[in-house]
């Protein structure tokens, strides 16, 4: 056919190729009008709704009443329920026959009473296949159910995305009808997508570029979109095009599919299920149509929650796991190892990854550092330790990508590691929300498996693209420390009572399993709690979802999560009480538990005889139990009220002058004759900031509200006498933050006890505003040190590069630490996780006041304690480590008989190393698992003594698998062991 010369216009060429696909132009005369052939109606249409979310037996036997399409239902988060009866025309055999569908909400479809299809517009899944070609021995008339959750795939949020949601959002079915489908028109429709694509994506520089143009632009001229006889010439054009093939050298990309679905965000845990189950069982229908489709799936919970509602879908996945497709990844509870889209990276994953015999990490989500660009894509990841993992950032730099030939190319194009490694990960489908995969974007990867001027697209597993990463690793860079994410700083402080239940329960399950343990040793006949434990363990580690514990989740999720932190410390505190009674033979004396592997010489709240609170000055030895003692201390606590209203209280370790709006104007560590808050500064100064992020509200805290400080200076109440010395003296004090919030304190000095506590409540009712308080201290050092999991890291004070300026606040757990030569301050905490120390100021951040995607987040009462050490030498020296955990974990009150000695089951021969863990084995009754680790950073050698009857002790990973050539040096005075700096080393000790 003859046809005048293809003028040099490219836009209007490509345009022209976008409209004859558009759905939108031209649809009555292009190629996507003719995507439906024939429609036909449903027989029957009706409903019924549902407040609660319940299971298709009790659905199914509910009174439906007829429903018309584009009538509204709702409101937000209640359920709806369709029965659908449909009638397929005969005269359509042989034909692919949809239901097509489209509503809002997140819809399943049930037929014969199991789950089949998940369907949502956002998800681009809007049609149920019924017969792939319509026979005549097939079901003709078919009943289906269908149900629509009243929440999109982002929840609900009134005005934008992260909003808190609108209570009252109605939802409606827009189109319910049978359809032909054309199979044929939709792998047209691809060729001339990925071909549009690759014009528009390699640009006016590549002649690959114009090829496609100029195939694309053919293809228009010989497509009839009525003549479908006319298809084929188009595609076999399209087919020439894509079967050119690219070169040996060219970079691979590993498709793998994915479905990021976070265990709660927008949307609360108990919609996270049906999310799982509607966005897996899409998966499994594509698996059995497409044999090479693989599909990655983290989290475990996950796989729990389907298992216990969906259970045949769950046997399915079983058996599609089996054959290699349906890849379970990560290795933890909730999102942890293959960690899409988690805030940031401790520097002691690489050692617990390695420790569980997991040697590769994958993550993107430091390509949303606000500042600096991360150097590598794949490389080295080394922790604290000296540990390495083979670590992957796709560098396409997402975990829902579409399968498109833009996706390709930026893989490509923004790979930092080019000529180190030539293959990355390309992980598609909808997520976050759930959704997944697509047939489409199966397609259109399959399209360009091997395509000239393309990478080449092998569908993959983690497995595969590892191996090949650690095949080509001798040119791979190494990072050591942190993976600090450099946005989302706010997340450290959002929703302190989420940070205080997790710190709070942490603890006490600690607690709980020591006390079990001992109590076991002491008595063969107590049953040791592991379901229990288990159950609260998951709960707890629920709670740790990176959407969950950093507070940026909507307002039902956090009263979801706060229930779950009472039930654990409801049964928690019974757990606890029956090991106890245990260890002290269920006697009518107190007696203190310590779980500790120090001794500890504290003052502690006791009940007289006439169940009067009173003090006393107890010691106890490391994790072990004492009758209550009082002993006197060394030098009783004085407090005076001075002549100019200032009030002096001192302890024969530190002496402090506190003015009368709660500010210290002293603080001095007698031993050594220090001051420690600078000159014309005072200590525990309350400041607020302005906090009005650019987007991510609950997330983001930005670096120019440091510009806004305000100290709080409005006095309510001075400082007054509350206690007036002895075991204890203490002042009390309240300032007004604004006309909403105020700040009442309680500071507390101790006898013998070598940090001054600041027991606090504050009313907080802001709005975008930062409550932080402040320590300028006479301390000079260009580095701060910060506790993290087993160990610690050092972080500037100096603001000298982008990489230093960009982490104005950062994250440690229950201590930090400014030090020069002989002499430092440590800041100590027992529920806030968000610091920042620059030149000499050591600040505590304590409240944030968002309001998206949590329009309530943090407004009510709050009451926390952190704490002030001065010391000299290292905080190594000084005992900062032990008194951190001492301010986070109390001594106990039990019940104990009159003649109970004083007991102790496990020391340790040196402070560097700590006792973190002793539990039950999980699979050996009789046995125990210890955990320690090197908390100073430094090589020694320690004994471990116990008091308990051990037979044999093994070293073990940390999953508890023992390590037949490594058994444990058992010697009359213990076990000896030897520590590398920060390792962690578990012993399976057989009683």
């Amino acid at each position: 056919m003859y046809h005048q010369p293809v003028l040099k216009n490219r836009r209007t060429l490509l345009e022209r190729a976008e409209k004859f696909t558009s759905d939108i132009y031209f649809t009555d005369c292009n190629l996507r009008g003719r995507l439906y052939g024939d429609s036909f109606p449903l027989e029957s249409l009706a409903s019924f709704l549902s407040p609660k979310r319940i299971t298709f037996a009790e659905a199914s036997k509910q009174d439906f009443v007829p429903y018309k399409v584009g009538d509204t239902f709702g409101p937000t988060w209640w359920t709806s329920w369709f029965k659908v009866t449909l009638k397929i025309p005969e005269p359509w055999r042989g034909r692919e026959i949809h239901l097509l569908w489209e509503s809002d909400g997140e819809a399943m479809v049930w037929r014969d009473g199991q789950p089949v299809q998940g369907l949502t517009k956002e998800g681009e899944k809007t049609s149920y296949i019924l017969s792939d070609c319509l026979k005549d021995e097939e079901p003709h008339s078919v009943t289906l159910y269908v149900e629509i959750a009243c929440n999109g795939l982002f929840g609900a949020g009134q005005g934008s995305m992260i909003a808190a949601p609108d209570p009252n959002r109605k939802f409606s079915v827009q189109r319910a009808e049978l359809v032909i489908f054309n199979s044929d028109v939709r792998e047209l429709l691809t060729d001339f997508e990925m071909l549009v694509d690759i014009v528009k994506e390699l640009g006016e520089e590549e002649q690959r570029g114009y090829q496609a143009l100029f195939t694309v632009n053919e293809m228009v001229n010989l497509c009839d979109a009525s003549d479908p006889s006319s298809y084929s010439k188009a595609h076999s054009l399209a087919h020439n095009f894509f079967s050119q093939r690219n070169g040996e050298s060219q970079h691979t990309v590993h498709a793998m599919g994915h479905c990021h679905i976070d265990s709660a965000w927008l949307w609360p845990y108990e919609e996270t299920i049906r999310k799982c189950g509607r966005s897996w069982v899409t998966v499994i229908q594509l698996m059995e149509k497409n044999p090479e489709f693989v599909f990655t799936c983290s989290q475990a919970q996950q796989f729990q929650w389907v298992k216990s509602w969906y259970p045949g879908l769950f046997s399915k996945i079983q058996y599609y796991v089996k054959k290699g497709q349906f890849i379970p990844v990560g290795g933890t509870w909730v999102e942890m190892f293959w960690l899409p889209d988690t805030f940031g990276y401790s520097a002691q994953l690489p050692q617990i990854m390695q420790g569980c015999g997991i040697s590769n990490f994958l993550t993107q989500k430091l390509s949303w550092n606000l500042v600096n660009s991360f150097p590598h894509n794949t490389f080295f990841w080394e922790g604290l330790d000296g540990a390495k993992v083979l670590t992957h950032f796709p560098p396409g730099n997402s975990y829902e990508m579409k399968g498109k030939i833009e996706d390709l190319v930026k893989t490509v194009k923004n790979n930092k590691d080019k000529g180190r490694a030539n293959h990355s990960a390309a992980l598609f489908g909808f997520g976050d929300g759930g959704g997944g995969p697509t047939q489409l974007m199966l397609d259109r990867l399959r399209l360009v498996q091997d395509t000239d001027g393309l990478p080449k697209v092998h569908m993959s597993s983690p497995d595969k693209l590892f191996s090949q990463l650690q095949a080509d690793s001798a040119l791979l860079c190494t990072w050591t420390g942190e993976l600090f994410l450099e946005l989302h700083n706010g997340t450290y402080t959002t929703q302190a009572q989420i940070k205080q239940g997790n710190r709070q329960c942490e603890v006490l399950l600690h607690d709980i399993e020591i006390a079990s343990s001992l109590a076991l040793c002491r008595d063969r006949t107590f049953l040791y709690p592991v379901e229990k434990l288990k159950e609260l363990w998951r709960l707890l580690l629920l709670n740790q979802f990176h959407d969950v514990i950093p507070g940026s989740c909507i307002e039902m999720v956090v009263e979801d999560a706060l229930k779950y932190y009472e039930d654990i410390r409801r049964d928690g505190a019974a757990l606890l009480r029956e090991a106890c009674e245990v260890l002290g033979s269920k006697g009518n004396s107190t007696g203190v538990f310590n779980s500790l592997p120090w001794e500890r010489h504290e003052v502690i709240q006791v009940q007289d005889a006439a169940d009067k609170p009173g003090l006393a000055l107890v010691r106890v030895p490391s994790i072990g139990m004492s009758p209550v003692k009082d002993t006197q201390p060394v030098t009783p606590v004085s407090v005076t009220v001075q002549a100019d209203g200032t009030v002096l209280m001192q302890n024969g370790i530190l002496k402090t002058v506190i003015n009368k709006d709660g500010t210290l104007a002293s603080l001095n560590l007698i031993s050594a004759n220090r001051e420690t808050i600078s000159d014309g500064s005072g200590g525990n100064q309350f400041v607020i900031f302005d906090d009005v992020p650019l987007y991510w509200d609950a997330w983001d805290v930005m670096d120019y509200h440091l510009q806004t400080r305000k100290p709080v200076l409005e006095v309510v109440q001075p400082a007054h006498v509350v206690t007036s010395g002895g075991l204890r003296g203490s002042i009390s004090f309240t300032l007004r933050i604004s006309d909403k919030s105020t700040v009442t304190q309680e500071v507390v000095m101790d006898a013998m006890c070598p940090y001054i506590k600041f027991n606090t409540e504050v009313q907080w009712a802001e709005s975008h505003k930062f409550l932080k308080v402040e320590f300028p201290v006479r301390v000079r050092s260009p580095n701060a040190t910060y506790e993290i999991q087993f160990g610690h890291l050092q972080r500037p004070t100096h603001r000298n590069t982008s990489w230093d300026w960009a982490r104005f606040e950062v994250w440690g757990h229950k201590w930090a630490d400014l030090s020069e030569h002989n002499f430092g301050v440590a800041l100590l905490n027992d529920c806030k996780y968000g610091y920042s120390a620059h030149k000499n100021t050591m600040t505590l951040s304590l409240l944030r006041a968002p309001k998206a995607p949590d329009a309530t987040a943090d407004m009510g009462t709050h009451h926390f304690t952190y704490a002030i050490m001065p010391h000299t030498g290292s905080f190594q020296d000084a005992p900062v480590i032990q008194c951190a955990y001492n301010l986070n974990f109390p001594l106990r009150l039990i019940r104990c008989r009159p003649d109970t000695k004083t007991w102790s089951a496990f020391s340790v021969s040196t402070d560097a190393v700590i006792l973190e863990t002793i539990k039950q084995a999980e699979d050996r009754k009789g046995a125990l698992v210890i955990r320690l680790y090197e908390s100073h950073g430094s090589s020694v050698t320690a004994t471990l003594r116990t008091t308990l009857p051990v037979r044999e002790g093994w070293h073990c990973d940390l999953l508890e698998r023992k390590d037949p050539t490594q058994p444990a040096h058992l010697t009359p005075v213990g076990i000896t062991l030897n520590f590398s700096p920060f390792q962690i080393v578990s012993l399976l000790l057989i009683l």
